[in-house]
């Protein structure tokens, strides 16, 4: 009988084998509905509270709109949106688009009545309604992260799209995260908030062309909004 031979153990060679693959590289259960839901809603609500002179006429359309059309993605979809459609994902991009053109619409009708001296006579009004401009911003780029990164979620329920198109922290240390981590709405919120206040990124990376463009865009909203609008209640306390 000839010798027998061993084939080497390969450690890094099983570990991959082992490795459990993280839960946004894999085929998931749908994100629960309720948080952007939630934001949609106080996007609107926050809408609704700004003076009439720096909404679009007529008043009630596009928050009415902005109802309806969350409405319908809940019916669509009310616990966790797993339901793959075009139809569905136009409704939803849809209505980010009028919540977007509402507070952009907004926030020109404010810079520019700062700028020409027919806003901000009274420091609190002021403050109060740029902070709420501000914050829609916050919740309108969050709903466009959310709705774009690896094409939405419902494509990253599937696991479609191989490369993210933003990096979370857990995704480059997934020992640190448990194994069913992956980015939900509240994450995408966070790095909004943050990319709102630091005016750049933070622990989130973007990854493709588009994301960084949208961060560049939200950071000049951001950073115009909070310089003109900080820098007039000052001037009027003083």
């Amino acid at each position: 009988m000839g010798p027998v031979t061993h084939v080497p153990h390969d450690e890094s060679r099983h570990d991959s084998t082992h490795r459990p693959v993280p839960a946004w590289q894999r085929v998931t259960r749908g994100e629960s509905r309720w948080a952007s839901a939630v934001a949609v809603l106080v996007a609107v609500a926050l809408q609704w509270t700004l003076p009439e002179r720096l909404t679009i006429h007529p008043r009630w359309l596009l928050p009415a709109l902005e109802v309806a059309l969350i409405a319908a993605l809940i019916a669509a979809n009310p616990l966790r949106i797993e339901r793959a459609s075009r139809l569905y994902r136009l409704a939803g991009l849809v209505l980010i688009a009028c919540i977007s053109a509402a507070n952009g619409w907004s926030a020109v009708r404010l810079v520019v009545g700062l700028v020409r001296g027919r806003e901000g006579h009274d420091a609190a009004a002021l403050l109060v309604t740029g902070g709420g401009i501000w914050l829609t911003n916050v919740i309108v780029f969050a709903l466009w992260y959310w709705e774009w990164d690896r094409g939405g979620p419902v494509a990253r329920m599937h696991a479609t799209r191989l490369y993210p198109d933003f990096l979370f922290p857990q995704m480059q240390s997934p020992e640190l995260a448990p194994p069913h981590w992956e980015p939900a709405f509240p994450d995408y919120l966070y790095l909004s908030f943050t990319n709102a206040t630091a005016f750049s990124p933070t622990d989130v990376m973007p990854l493709n062309r588009w994301a960084k463009m949208l961060m560049m865009l939200q950071s000049a909203v951001s950073l115009l909004t909070v310089v003109l609008v900080v820098a007039r209640a000052v001037n009027i306390l003083k």
